[in-house]
């Protein structure tokens, strides 16, 4: 048995799992009991394109009148409790190990599928001094454990944010596009043409739509959107 794995088999025997959202045991440290696993807000169906939540798995109508750049999403629960919660307790609580937890849910659903998956991840940037106040940046963690997992590259220094924006949150559908508008740089050219952009929570799709339009200027022919919660907006 490697080294690692012996570490793991006694950090399983001192330190028990316990599942993160109610306490209760757990398989290992990066799952969630069975109960809570089944009632977390799966997104079952959304448009194919955005996510949007829909009836059927198609193109949203929002998406059909003005296609965003990217080509499609995948997210994996609705943001709402305890997803939501969950986030916010490793983007604000500095509780990192969630960031795997959700990425291999993730992984998990994504190693299913039958389409070819891409050549390479890119996390969504923060700005450096936004970087520097958070000292980590949760997409670059979600990513990284999601390219572990589904053995996909992960380019570290490929964008970055040229500035730093305003919150998106606080900002209005109008204002969300005008803050993004050419808030990303692409430093060379793609080592892939189908990249898949990471982040923890879409919103409105603008941030994801803003950093595919430059990586589409790039050169790359096609561009996923991977996150773990849909916001109904």
């Amino acid at each position: 048995m490697k080294v690692y794995q012996w570490v793991a088999r006694l950090q399983d025997l001192l330190f028990p799992a316990h599942c993160r959202l109610c306490g209760s045991p757990a398989a290992t440290a990066f799952r969630l009991c069975p109960a809570c696993e089944q009632e977390l807000p799966w997104l079952a169906a959304g448009c194919v394109q955005c996510a949007r939540a829909v009836a059927t798995q198609t193109r949203c109508g929002r998406c059909q009148k003005r296609p965003p750049p990217f080509d499609c999403t995948t997210a994996l629960f609705h943001y709402r409790p305890p997803v939501d919660h969950l986030l916010k307790r490793l983007k604000f609580g500095n509780e990192l190990a969630i960031a795997p937890l959700l990425a291999g849910m993730l992984a998990g659903s994504l190693s299913l599928r039958s389409e070819p998956l891409p050549g390479l991840l890119v996390a969504v940037p923060l700005h450096r001094t936004r970087l520097r106040e958070r000292g980590f940046n949760q997409a670059a963690l979600l990513a990284t454990r999601l390219g572990e997992r589904l053995a996909i590259p992960v380019a570290q220094r490929l964008c970055t944010r040229r500035r730093a924006t305003h919150p998106q949150s606080l900002l209005s559908p109008t204002a969300r596009r005008l803050n993004l508008r050419n808030a990303f740089d692409v430093h060379g050219t793609p080592p892939a043409t189908h990249v898949a952009v990471v982040d923890d929570v879409m919103t409105t799709g603008h941030t994801a739509g803003e950093l595919a339009r430059v990586l589409k200027q790039a050169g790359v022919q096609r561009v996923e959107v991977w996150v773990i919660a849909r916001a109904a907006h």
